[in-house]
């Protein structure tokens, strides 16, 4: 199909009058080249028209190129050109013309998803002149936009105290501690160049990209395209550099500390080590040796380990036992080994490797192939086990992504991406990875102290293990059919494996007191494999009008659980849990769940210096695995040795999908030609939220199935300005105001409640939920030269999240009707530039929380605040256990990190 344009132009802009025609290729078609190195959702388009500057009318076959590559374009019969499929990034483009002075536009910021307008005009050549160079400067209103996009890019992200990828999401408007205007944190999809890292168990992200090796992250928190799915409140897309033409790297390192004057809250924190906290980080790119053009590669890893900044000490070890079981405490037995070192109880350590290889087989088509191995090792700190450190859980995530794309041009305006790709994500959570690791205890151990008391020995006892592979195979087609119309569409499968294991070590009469596992199947030893399937769909057009942008699309998705569910749940309590399987009669296997989703969003210019925009869509996820697949023998212990979501609950492989309708309005003014206002509306109606249904066993024995029951609806508004990095200073300032209500913010909240004593009656009404931060304010400010010397900061603000007030753990008002204090912080980033011969050197100072501030994450419920407690003031005896009431009830781990000051150096070429 060859596609021809019969247009007028009015202002630069294209009318809404074109057709397309079969024929033979002609002088006014448009002729393109295409290194093509990107998959849907990762590339961006350049467009313009070419006018005489004398007459101001359209130039026919102009040539424009990328410079520096084979990409390219020639102008039609009215002047109109464009690009497609450009990776992220800055371009200089040239145009020229026989008999007229070639003219350059330099520094055209590329964008994933969104189009670039690049206009030239030529002059005639009389005599002999240089090339006429103009600088290119990003729109402060980008008029393609009919929903809510946020881009940074990567000089964006190294020009600012930013670590991770999370770091850089959280500082975006609507974004509270990565929930997505007021959605869990789960409905958010995170992509790696356009593929899932996602893992379908827990619908947690468990890989991202290193910021060393991202062009832009792109975050979407409106209604986006119909290309995007499974999510309902967000993606966001991590777009990693591409293999170089010329050789460049860069190696940095790091190293610091926490650093307060609060060493009475935080333990060992006056330790200053650069043991601590280190980091490494480098990448190389450019042409295979002896390849030339044929094999480019791009190669980064980091290693980054933090001690973290809270710490228990080793007055016990886990075979240590002791008895305050007399009522004199002269007689107790205290049995301490331990050697009274610090240990770090929240640290994280981190490795990642990430590596591309571009084949270039010809001149329009190429083939990426792609890999990132990440692994990370953490703790999360149980206040429990402060002086017990080594009985605590530990985990491990291993992530493996690899992927091979290959584009294929199919005309001057048309390209089709192939895609394939594996996702492997593993999580282990144990004290010991050998199950008969003879250091393992009896649990009574956990039980020798009593109430507010830190334990004196005893291990966790339990493994938990799950282990995903997700294979992934996608085509998408681009055509730009005309200068108004690009179509998108495309068809996606995923297959997943999953496998799930928990058990718990027996360490008591049964097994002599050595450690042993329990038979397999039984009511503490779960493991199962299953193989879901998705199949997607969707097609798209982006209209680009002269008066109006619409964004238009529909999206259908198919979900085929491999599971079944018990017909009646109410029949295990007429069944012993210990004699499962039941009877093949009891079940049912789940059905497949489908959806069509439409998709619109409107973008009108009112002024050349302004837009607003309109959007509205249908969204649809399926809940995390672990929801569908828990407890599959469904075995309901009758003993309490069990965590909740092992022996309490129910998996539920019917469950429906979740949804949502969100609908949007917002506004880009520019105000100056370096200052830029956006304002913006929305409204967020969610269904089919995970909650769970309550049962009874043997009249006394609670539990609970996951059932869809919950709804939330989330409202609000964020106004934005942003300065342009001009003449040394630039910066932005965003405001959110926001209201998030829910029937529960936890899926089990309905069964904890159930749990209390005295048992606490299911929310009849919205409440805010957990993460309902009324009031945010972001801001950053950079400044300086780049090449010598420049500085950065970061500053947020904002009102406390919700908690539910009590005394003596009975409720003294409604759920989440109170607000902990509100919180601010600054981070500070000063760079020094140097010129070494061809290398270019910095030192750099990294300053997190610059003010030390003492924010309060969580707090008792009694005060409202995290420095007391009411408890402290009541009378009562005192713990039965070697701390004091005091010591139990100071909570560092209710506060936010205190000061961290890192210094480091990069060089570069």
């Amino acid at each position: 199909m060859i596609v021809d344009w019969s247009s007028n132009y009015e202002s630069g802009r294209y009318t809404a009058m074109h057709r397309v025609r079969y024929g033979i290729c002609g002088s006014g078609v448009l002729l393109f080249f295409i290194a093509a190195v990107g998959l849907a959702g990762t590339t961006g388009k350049i467009a313009g028209k070419i006018v005489d500057a004398r007459t101001n009318e359209g130039m026919i076959g102009v040539n424009i190129v990328v410079v520096g590559t084979s990409t390219g374009a020639s102008s039609n019969l009215d002047g109109d050109y464009f690009i497609l499929n450009l990776p992220p990034g800055t371009y200089d483009l040239r145009a020229s013309a026989v008999g007229y002075t070639p003219s350059s536009v330099t520094n055209v910021r590329v964008l994933v998803d969104q189009t670039s307008h690049v206009d030239f005009s030529l002059q005639e050549q009389s005599v002999q002149m240089n090339d006429i160079v103009v600088t290119a400067s990003r729109p402060i209103v980008q008029k393609d936009l009919t929903s809510t996009v946020s881009s940074m890019t990567s000089d964006q992200i190294s020009s600012l105290p930013l670590e991770d990828v999370a770091s850089v999401v959280n500082l975006q408007a609507g974004v509270v501690d990565g929930h997505f205007r007021g959605g869990r944190s789960s409905e958010v999809k995170y992509l790696i160049d356009g593929v899932s890292v996602n893992d379908v168990y827990s619908g947690a992200f468990t890989m991202q990209a290193e910021v060393n090796s991202i062009a832009e992250i792109q975050v979407l928190s409106g209604t986006f395209n119909a290309e995007y799915g499974e999510a309902l409140s967000g993606i966001v897309n991590q777009v990693t550099k591409i293999p170089g033409d010329k050789y460049s790297g860069e190696l940095s390192a790091y190293t610091g500390d926490y650093m307060t004057s609060r060493t009475g809250l935080f333990p060992h924190i006056n330790h200053i080590s650069p043991a601590d906290l280190h980091n490494y980080q480098a990448n190389l790119s450019g042409p295979v040796p002896l390849m030339g053009s044929l094999l480019k590669f791009f190669v980064s890893g980091r290693y980054f380990y933090d001690d973290g900044y809270l710490y228990g000490r080793r007055i016990f070890n886990p075979k240590d036992s002791s008895n305050f079981g007399n009522n004199d405490p002269s007689k107790w037995y205290v049995g301490a080994t331990g050697d009274s070192a610090y240990v770090p109880m929240n640290f994280q350590k981190r490795f990642s490797m990430q590596g591309k290889l571009e084949i270039n087989v010809g001149t329009a088509k190429g083939i990426v192939l792609s890999a990132m191995y990440q692994k990370l090792d953490y703790r999360d700190y149980d206040h429990s086990f402060v002086l017990n450190p080594d009985g605590d859980y530990k985990k491990f995530q291993t992530s493996f992504l690899g992927g091979l794309n290959y584009t294929q041009v199919l005309s001057s305006a048309a390209f089709i991406d192939y895609n394939s790709s594996v996702y492997v994500s593993d999580f282990k959570q144990y004290v010991y990875e050998d199950p008969l690791d003879p250091r393992y205890v009896n649990p009574v151990r956990l039980q020798d102290a009593g109430a507010n008391s830190f334990l004196t020995g005893g291990t966790q006892n339990w493994h938990f293990l799950h282990n995903t592979n997700s294979y992934t195979g996608k085509i998408d087609l681009t055509a730009q059919v005309d200068p108004v119309h690009q179509l998108k569409g495309g068809i996606e499968a995923d297959f997943h494996k999953l496998h799930y294991t928990d058990f718990q070590i027996h360490v008591d009469e049964t097994s002599g007191f050595v450690p042993a596992l329990p038979a397999w199947g039984s009511i503490d030893y779960n493991d199962y494999v299953t193989h879901p399937y998705q199949l997607a769909a969707y097609v798209q057009d982006k209209i680009e009008l002269p008066y109006m942008v619409l964004n238009v699309g529909l999206r259908f998705d198919y979900f085929q659980p491999d599971g079944s569910t018990l017909n009646n749940p109410d029949s295990i309590s007429a069944l012993d849990a210990y004699t499962a399987p039941y009877p093949p009669q009891y079940f049912t296997k789940a059905s497949a769940k489908y959806q069509l989703s439409p998709r619109i969003g409107i973008s009108y210019p009112i002024t050349e210096r302004g837009a607003i925009h309109l959007s509205y869509g249908h969204f649809f996820q399926i809940p995390p695995f672990e929801y569908l697949y828990n407890n599959p023998n469904f075995h309901i212990p009758l003993s309490s040795n069990f965590p909740d979501l092992i022996g309490n609950t129910i998996g539920n492989a019917d469950l429906q999908p979740q949804r949502t309708t969100m609908y949007e309005i917002g506004l880009q003014q520019e105000l100056t030609p370096t200052l830029g206002l956006t304002v913006t509306g929305y409204y967020k109606d969610i269904r089919n939220l995970l909650g769970v249904r309550l049962y009874v066993k043997n009249n006394f024995k609670k539990f609970a199935e996951y059932v869809n029951r919950d709804y939330g609806a989330v409202k609000g508004f964020t106004v934005s300005l942003e300065r342009r990095l001009v003449d040394g200073f630039g910066g932005t300032l965003d405001y959110t105001y926001q209201t998030a209500n829910g029937d529960a913010s936890d899926p089990n909240d309905d069964y904890n409640k159930a749990q209390a004593s005295p048992p606490i009656q299911s929310n009849l009404q919205l409440v805010p939920l957990a993460w309902d931060r009324r009031h945010s304010l972001n801001m950053t400010l950079t400044a300086g030269d780049p090449g010598n010397i420049s500085g950065s900061l970061i500053g947020r603000a904002g009102s406390g999240l919700p908690y539910t007030p009590s005394l003596e753990n009975q409720r003294t008002g409604l759920e989440n009707s109170d607000n902990m204090p509100a919180f601010y912080d600054v981070d500070m980033y000063v760079t020094k530039f140097f010129k070494v011969g061809d290398y270019a050197v910095s030192v750099f100072l990294k300053v997190y929380n610059l003010f030390d501030t003492a924010n309060e994450n969580n707090v008792f419920t009694d005060t409202g605040r995290a420095g007391y407690t009411l408890d402290l003031t009541r009378a009562q005896s005192a713990p039965r256990g070697v701390n004091t009431l005091a010591q139990y009830f100071s909570r560092p781990d209710f506060y936010s990190a205190p000061r961290q000051v890192i210094l480091g150096a990069a060089v570069s070429f």
